[in-house]
């Protein structure tokens, strides 16, 4: 950056993705470059009082490592589970983080570091980090759904985040793909999240392996009480397992059903596959789009594009933040 002719280092963006075990950080350029990336085990002992006074001491040691200043950043964006209060910048409800009472984080952070902070939803985040600098592929209205162990999403609309009237949207692990099916944990049956996250897939492989008569490694393992994970169900179908390809077909019937809704209510140019399961790669995505095509409108079918993510673990902390770009024009060169 060049002023009065004099040359200026750009400033930098610092990104945080908070989950339940780990919590990562990136130091990024405002082009979406990571800089620097790291991260730290998440304490969630004590109700998780020790999170944010981590995350700050961690910051504030690797600004000091690579001899930085908060003159050197425009802000921090944070993407966290639970439900975020972006105005406040608290957080509740992280029941994984031990946070079911409301929590200071925005306020305390910016007080003891000195920058501002953005605060969203982690499935949020992850769908900036691919709108961003992934999948997205530079088009302004882009779905992200990140297949894990629940089932998360993000839906960016003319290039902005879409929440809702209570921060509400982009809940398609949430969308009833089975009457009266699996009881979910939000106290609904069927939804989606009970059929394609990690622990979902398993579900269903227990489920049809009930009925299932022929010789298969997957039922072997269920009936000897062994392991069986999602990554076990994808890697066995591909190497020929018959019952392990009538899951695998289940579970891409019902997610092609969920992101057909999806398609046909909003029409994005591409709806993102993340997560975890989302590792299956073509196993996963072939007979997903086979299923989206078979239930969307023909002019949705036509024009929106189911892809897989790109940027993996790097998508929470590059969405987080990109959050903290609405701090730059509030900033002047001095």
């Amino acid at each position: 950056m060049k002023v009065g002719g004099l040359i200026l280092a750009s400033k930098k963006l610092i990104g945080i993705d908070l989950g339940g075990t780990t919590t990562k950080f990136a130091f990024i350029d405002e082009d979406g470059t990571i800089l620097t990336k790291w991260s730290i085990p998440t304490d969630i002992s004590d109700s998780g009082s020790q999170i944010v006074p981590n995350m700050i001491k961690s910051i504030a040691t690797q600004m000091r490592r690579e001899d930085y200043n908060n003159n050197d950043f425009i802000g921090i964006g944070m993407g966290t589970p639970g439900a975020v209060d972006r105005e406040k910048g608290t957080v509740v409800g992280a029941y994984n983080l031990g946070w079911d009472q409301v929590q200071q984080v925005g306020p305390t952070i910016t007080k003891e570091l000195g920058l501002p902070i953005s605060i969203d939803n982690d499935a949020n985040s992850a769908a900036l980090g691919e709108y961003w600098k992934g999948a997205g592929d530079k088009a302004n209205d882009v779905v992200f759904v990140t297949l894990g162990t629940g089932v998360g999403g993000g839906v960016v609309t003319n290039g902005k985040l879409v929440h809702g009237i209570n921060n509400g949207a982009g809940e398609i692990g949430h969308i009833c793909v089975q009457k009266n099916g699996f009881l979910c944990t939000c106290g609904k049956r069927g939804c989606l999240e009970q059929y394609a996250s990690a622990t979902g897939v398993v579900k269903v492989a227990k489920s049809l392996a009930k009925r299932f008569t022929g010789k298969s490694r997957i039922k072997e393992l269920i009936e000897g009480h062994e392991e069986l994970t999602s990554k076990m169900v994808f890697f066995l179908a591909d190497n020929g397992d018959i019952l392990a390809n009538q899951i695998v077909n289940e579970v891409c019937s019902y997610l092609g059903l969920a992101l057909s809704h999806v398609g046909n209510t909003l029409n994005p140019e591409n709806i993102i596959i993340g997560g975890g399961v989302s590792n299956a790669g073509n196993t996963l995505l072939q007979p997903t789009t086979r299923y989206f095509q078979e239930n969307a409108f023909k002019s949705v079918r036509d024009s929106t594009k189911l892809k897989l993510a790109q940027l993996g673990n790097d998508a929470g902390v590059i969405g987080a933040a990109s959050l903290a770009l609405k701090f730059k024009e509030n900033q002047a060169l001095s």
